[in-house]
């Protein structure tokens, strides 16, 4: 009897993991594992966090949406950028779980070793993993227990609505949302213009260092498309909030200033001559913007504050004297004077190296614009032009001459150089700050996998709990695959098979709910899932 319980056990914990499996053993849990275990054998494990190497491979079993496609690359670069995330895991005792951006501890950092520079990136990624704790409480964390939540500028609120979206536990964002009205409170009172009606800030607090516009200007604080974008998303994510805990009056309120917010962002810091949204400094002349169009500039696409007849901005990045460049898109537009990619002086330049940061807020904007508007400037080719460019930088030629997957700081856009890493392994009488040696080494400041999820495939969490999804792979694949995204207590799975030989389930664009189909068509398109209302029942892990 007894070894009959133990046998049920098992096999219910196995139906558990395996329910919303819908492609076979080796394109999903075989895929993921034989890709960690290279991952694992080409890594110098320096520094450890929760989940070591030896325990990456059942970490992200567990935890992880197996992903299928006709590019080797992209997949590649998909599971290696889950399996460095996993690395910045810690379980705290005190407040659960948290995210890192750095491996070694770095002065700067607050408590637990974290820095808000990054946290909405962290929170959009840790969205998608079946262990929903890791997204709540590291949201939690930056409102209750973070000694820096606001060193640098971030968006909070509109970070923990995502979760919501994704996990349906309204306990979680009820619990918030008094400390999130905090949060932008204290942003108004340090960085809000009352006469501008717009939010100011420094290059440095955006978390870009010696930026054109920033460091490198004259008059070095100025209102940025950056922070008020955030702020946008913060005033309308909070009505959005209260609204759904019924605090009708207060939302209001909330939609007001993020339509103030909008009106601002789209008038006062859009240069019509240069077609793009630039800085306005904030000391001096400030109704002249600053002469140099920044990557940054995209940021009000990210958050779908731009309006469609500002379209003409997106044509420079496919403009070599634009932002177009051999390994990325470059954080200044080449044609600048102060366009610089050096060895000199401060490691973090933001005035030409490849960001990976900005880059994976602007490829997002990018999949925004292109589903809003006509296919005249961009199209979802370019998406995947851009999206397969980011993934090729993801490589660095080690010493013995083998070429590994990397993630680091920023990438020289001419020869793919990790410039941070080169200046750092110098930097103490030719050598490497014992301190910080490998520093950048798997850097948690940007997304990859959200990208794949969000854009390429399209899946989009609705707060009333259907599902949108609406993919932008390319139409020359006659397959991909995303396979159990975790939401609101399901296991979701996507799947597009031309004839029906990949996946064995027939052919079309088909999607499952817990291994049960719900929707069919014949090829990839935009459809909306309808789930029926139901009490929160959230896969909430360990």
């Amino acid at each position: 009897m007894k070894i009959k319980i133990i046998t049920f056990l098992f096999l219910t914990f196995c139906a558990c993991i395996l329910r919303g499996s819908v492609i076979p053993y080796e394109l999903g849990d075989g895929a993921l594992a034989e890709n960690v275990r290279i991952f694992n054998s080409d890594d110098t494990e320096l520094y450890k966090n929760k989940i070591p190497n030896s325990e990456a491979e059942e970490f992200m079993l567990k935890n992880v949406p197996r992903f299928d496609c006709p590019d080797g690359l992209i997949e590649k670069v998909y599971y290696f950028r889950w399996w460095t995330f996993r690395k910045h895991l810690r379980k705290t005792e005190s407040d659960g779980w948290v995210i890192t951006e750095f491996m070694p501890d770095v002065s700067w950092a607050g408590k637990h070793n974290t820095i808000s520079c990054a946290s909405a990136h962290h929170m959009r990624e840790a969205r998608w993993l079946r262990n929903e704790n890791i997204a709540k409480d590291y949201a939690t964390f930056w409102c209750f227990s973070s000694d820096k939540p606001r060193a640098y500028s971030s968006w909070f609120a509109a970070s923990a609505l995502e979760i919501y979206a994704s996990t349906g536990d309204i306990e979680f964002i009820k619990r918030l949302y008094p400390k999130l009205k905090e949060n932008y409170a204290a942003w108004r009172k340090s960085n809000f213009d009352k006469s501008k009606g717009l939010f100011w800030t420094t290059d440095l607090a955006d978390g870009m260092e010696l930026s054109a516009s920033g460091s490198l200007h004259p008059f070095w604080k100025g209102y940025r498309a950056t922070i008020n974008s955030y702020m946008y998303a913060e005033c309308k994510s909070l009505s959005k909030i209260a609204n759904m805990l019924g605090y009708k009056k207060e939302s209001e309120l909330y939609a007001n200033e993020s339509l103030m917010l909008k009106n601002n962002i789209n008038t006062l810091l859009w240069d019509d001559s240069a077609k793009f949204y630039k800085v306005l400094p904030k000391s001096g002349d400030a109704t002249i913007f600053s002469p140099h169009r920044e990557l940054h500039g995209y940021t009000p696409w990210y958050f779908n504050i731009a309006p469609q007849r500002y379209a003409q901005a997106w044509l420079q990045v496919k403009d070599e004297n634009g932002f177009k460049a051999p390994f990325g898109l470059t954080t200044l537009e080449r044609r600048s004077r102060l366009f610089s990619v050096n060895y000199v002086g401060h490691e973090c330049q933001w005035n030409g190296p490849v960001w990976p940061y900005s880059t994976s807020i602007t490829i997002s904007a990018m999949a925004n614009f292109i589903r809003s508007n006509p296919p005249k400037i961009l199209d979802k080719s370019d998406f995947f032009d851009a999206l397969k460019t980011y993934a090729a930088s993801h490589k660095r030629m080690r010493e013995d001459g083998k070429t590994v997957f990397w993630i680091d700081e920023n990438i020289n856009p001419f020869n793919g150089d990790w410039i941070s890493r080169t200046r750092l392994k110098k930097w103490k009488n030719g050598t490497w700050d014992e301190e910080f040696v490998e520093r950048g080494k798997d850097y948690n400041h940007s997304t990859f996998a959200d990208l794949i999820i969000n854009g390429l495939v399209g899946i989009q969490p609705q707060l009333g709990g259907d599902l949108l999804i609406e993919p932008l792979a390319p139409d020359s694949w006659d397959y991909f695959a995303l396979d159990n995204i975790p939401y609101r207590g399901k296991l979701i799975s996507v799947l597009w098979d031309k004839d029906g030989s990949r996946y064995g389930k027939g052919a079309g664009f088909a999607v499952f709910s817990d291994g049960v189909e719900i929707a069919r068509t014949d090829i990839p398109c935009k459809l909306k899932i309808r789930f029926s209302d139901s009490l929160y029942t959230g896969n909430k892990g360990n």
